[in-house]
């Protein structure tokens, strides 16, 4: 019912946009007969936003993916390089959750991992929303960062990275089976802001999925319980991102190993000094306001990402027949 629901409101809001493209051209026609340059001069405006529209729904049906619907875990993850790094993950989490703000998603931190100084080693973050999946996977990769280190008393030049994953929410209508056999889980106490409570209890909990070595933890709640039960829906989630990774490959090596997440695999630089830049390095799309997109203002990055993946996917097809 939600995926009929869907493509009745993608089919109605086509037809309305079909409707106005054919009044206004009509408009014009008739504006122009008879001389009347403010009927032609309102058309032509209307055809412009009609544009911009249409361009936003063309993105929107490279969302087509199994998941791309759900709501999505992201994890950052901070490089060598100490506090440096660990600021750099700290301001990726922030860049994240504004993003997602402005996307009108809502944002929950799950896990937290502080720096020893200052930043974070790791944070997970969930965010709900309609696509979130689709338009946050893209991001999954290493962030490169240059600036001129705040924490460095000689005031050099320093390259902090930090790595971003990216899965989706398993929903009900997905089905894995976890054999508690298969895992091992630690519990520990948690760290970083929560009140009072946040340091008394091993509430905290880590499960490791042996097979695999994918680790998942949670220490939002004071509730061991609830900790447990949201640590095993991401473990699930992550098993299933890989089941999705693994079909992309068998299907399309190629375009697999272009998506391939590791150290070596940078997928945008953002400059700070000695000039200011940030570049995406698998589009060439490039922004020479760093702090906007440090902001959130990320719409322009994935919507190329997800071109290129896009047809990426083609070419490898096209070559494969």
């Amino acid at each position: 019912m939600r995926e009929r629901q869907h493509l009745e409101t993608n089919i109605t809001a086509i037809r309305e946009l079909e409707s106005a493209v054919e009044e206004n051209v009509e408009l014009i026609a008739m504006g122009e007969e008879e001389g009347d340059g403010e009927i032609v001069s309102e058309a032509e405006a209307t055809l412009k936003t009609l544009q911009t529209d249409a361009a936003k729904r063309q993105i929107e049906t490279l969302l087509s993916g199994e998941a791309d619907s759900n709501d999505t875990y992201m994890e950052v993850h901070s490089g060598a390089g100490g506090t440096e790094s660990q600021d750099w993950a700290s301001m990726l989490q922030r860049m994240y959750i504004r993003w997602a703000e402005r996307a009108n998603f809502k944002v929950e931190v799950l896990e937290e991992q502080g720096g020893e100084e200052a930043g974070i080693k790791s944070t997970t973050l969930l965010i709900k929303g309609h696509n979130a999946y689709g338009w946050a996977k893209t991001e999954s990769g290493v962030h490169r960062l240059v600036r001129i280190s705040p924490y460095d008393s000689q005031a050099r030049r320093h390259t902090s990275f930090a790595s971003v994953w990216v899965y989706p929410v398993v929903d009900d209508t997905i089905d894995i089976e976890v054999n508690e056999s298969d895992v091992r889980i630690d519990t520990y106490r948690a760290s970083g802001a929560g009140g009072q409570h946040v340091n008394t209890t091993d509430s905290a909990v880590r499960i490791t999925h042996i097979a695999t070595g994918i680790v998942v933890a949670c220490q939002q709640e004071r509730s061991q319980h609830k900790n447990r039960a949201t640590a095993w829906n991401m473990l699930k989630a992550r098993l299933y991102e890989a089941e999705l990774e693994k079909r992309e490959a068998e299907a399309n090596a190629e375009a697999a190993s272009k998506t391939d997440i590791g150290w070596g695999h940078q997928i945008r630089s953002y400059v700070l000094q000695p000039y200011q830049l940030v570049k995406d390095l698998r589009t060439g799309i490039e922004s020479t306001s760093p702090q906007d997109v440090l902001d959130g203002e990320l719409d322009e990055f994935m919507e190329a990402a997800l071109a290129h993946r896009v047809e990426g996917k083609k070419a490898a097809v096209e070559d494969a027949e």
